[in-house]
């Protein structure tokens, strides 16, 4: 039998690529709801090929678009189709769905992953902001539903599929690897364009995910996460620059064993292993040809020049509510940068500016939470920064 998957952000860079794994595995999955933003004509595409019984949208006028485009091209095709929190939350907790891909943007992912993990759905997480902001929580939904949250970064994957179901106890460090992004090796960093920023040497992703991956913020919300998703203390968690992007992260046990995932750079290698998890399905992707590699180089990341590692610890270290602001920050400082408000430093600066100004909560409740979220963006956005 088919499983029903529900794919949360079908339109961006992971949701297009799972439905491509999809289509590469027939007779697995069945698609059975499908949420995107604004990019109408492209969930029209997507729906008019998988035909899911829902769609969800941001808004009612994006809703009245795509009801148009679907008319017009299939009669015989009606979903339901939802819009705004409202309508994320339905595609989440889609009675048909075995499996909730979770690849929007931001923190907007936090209430439908723990919805869906509520509604007892299995979670392929591709939201690092999920875990970042709400880690405590939604481990705690999860084992108490004792549903599987599997990771998509290809990073945690690795992490994931190195540990294979070994004791945390034996686990020394965890090794993960950042590629250094464009400006690997550069000292000064002002004057940075947003072309230059979005010029990412190894990997294809959406515009914000680029730019944390120029600053390293990439990496630093990536330590938040592998420390609540495998339990690992933040000073056992050690990120390393690796701009082959081949090895793409590595679990060092007590015993001195190293045991690491290696793959070529395309995403579609760790989705498919979270869609069929815990079975692997037949590689599509092609594969790695070691010899032509030929080398691999590993170096230690500029912390001074690129400080977002420091918030990360700084984050984990105050608290509760302290890495939702840190998230929230960012979230609003790239927006900035890429509006042409702020220069490319000013991301650090505001961060750290919010995170000085925030009095965390600690243990707190999604309310608190989502509160912390809201105040780390309006203080982020207030936040003056000069040239």
């Amino acid at each position: 039998m088919k499983r029903g998957i529900a794919i949360l952000g079908s339109t961006g860079s992971v949701g297009t690529q799972a439905l491509d794994v999809i289509e590469h595995c027939p007779g697995r999955f069945r698609v059975v709801a499908l949420a995107a933003g604004r990019h109408v004509e492209r969930l029209a595409g997507q729906a008019l090929r998988h035909r899911p019984a829902l769609l969800s949208v941001a808004d009612e006028d994006a809703a009245g678009a795509l009801r148009r485009l679907l008319q017009a091209e299939a009669a015989d095709y009606r979903p339901e189709i939802a819009w705004g929190a409202d309508g994320l939350m339905r595609a989440a907790t889609h009675p048909e769905a075995g499996l909730v891909l979770t690849s929007v943007v931001g923190a907007m992912g936090v209430e439908p992953t723990l919805a869906a993990i509520e509604a007892g759905k299995d979670i392929a997480l591709a939201n690092k902001e999920t875990l970042v902001a709400a880690g405590e929580l939604v481990m705690q939904a999860v084992r108490s539903r004792g549903g599987k949250l599997i990771p998509v970064d290809s990073e945690h994957s690795a992490i994931f599929q190195s540990l294979s179901g070994a004791d945390p106890g034996w686990v020394r460090r965890i090794l993960l690897t950042a590629s250094g992004g464009p400006f690997r090796g550069r000292k000064d960093l002002t004057g940075v364009t947003r072309e230059e920023a979005l010029r990412h040497p190894r990997w294809a992703m959406g515009t914000k995910i680029t730019i944390d991956s120029a600053t390293l913020m990439n990496k630093a919300l990536e330590m938040i996460e592998a420390h609540w998703l495998f339990g690992v203390p933040m000073e056992s968690i050690e990120v390393i620059i690796h701009p082959e992007s081949i090895l793409h992260s590595a679990v060092e046990f007590r015993d001195g064993s190293v045991i690491a995932q290696l793959g070529p750079t395309d995403m579609r290698l760790p989705i498919q292993y979270a869609l069929c998890y815990p079975e692997r399905c037949p590689g599509f992707v092609k594969p790695l040809d070691l010899i032509a590699l030929g080398a691999l180089t590993f170096e230690r990341p500029d912390e001074e020049t690129f400080p977002s590692l420091c918030y990360a610890r700084r984050a984990v270290t105050m608290g509760g509510t302290a890495p939702a602001v840190l998230n929230a920050a960012n979230e609003v400082a790239v927006e900035r940068f890429l509006a042409g408000e702020i220069p490319f430093t000013g991301i650090f600066r505001v961060v750290s500016a919010v995170m000085e100004r925030h009095d965390p909560v600690l243990r707190p409740d999604l309310a608190a939470i989502l509160a912390a979220d809201r105040w780390a963006r309006t203080a982020a956005r207030g936040q003056v920064v000069k040239a």
